[in-house]
């Protein structure tokens, strides 16, 4: 095995530590919202509201699994549907009260623990790192399937 090689292979199985972890503690920082959850909250906050449809695309995931999510959201009073006003055939999702209250206890606590995991790094590296991940998921496309 080439350097090369066994750099990406460093690369991608510490990626998918990283996966893992985030899946595991994202049930510990709201235990009703998985990472995908969250994840569909933040671009939904981001966007400033969103189709379904959109949602699917974005993350490259089925549209049945969406709606899944998207049901549950709602159920749990996290986002509601709105008529488009530009097209009353259409209905965008948007973040409730309550589901903007969650996602930024959840983003805090988010951030809290990537800051301990991270504090005893230099800034330069910190700088380095991130520019990084930007260029790395800039090169995915952007889709949630480009790992």
């Amino acid at each position: 095995m080439n350097v090369t090689e066994a750099a990406v292979e460093t690369i991608q199985r510490e990626m998918t530590a990283f996966a893992r972890r985030a899946r595991a503690s994202a049930g510990r920082m709201h235990p009703e919202l998985s990472l995908v959850s969250y994840t569909l909250l933040g671009h939904l906050e981001e966007g400033g509201g969103c189709r379904a449809t959109d949602l699917a695309a974005h993350y490259a995931l089925d549209k049945s699994t969406v709606s899944r999510q998207v049901t549950a959201l709602e159920r749990a009073g996290l986002v509601e549907r709105r008529r488009d006003p530009e097209d009353h055939r259409v209905q965008v999702l948007h973040l409730t009260e309550a589901g903007r209250r969650i996602l930024a206890q959840v983003t805090v606590s988010r951030r809290a623990a990537v800051r301990e995991r991270l504090v005893d790094w230099a800034e330069e590296d910190l700088e380095w790192f991130a520019a990084c991940l930007v260029r790395y998921n800039a090169g995915s496309g952007g889709e949630a399937g480009g790992a």
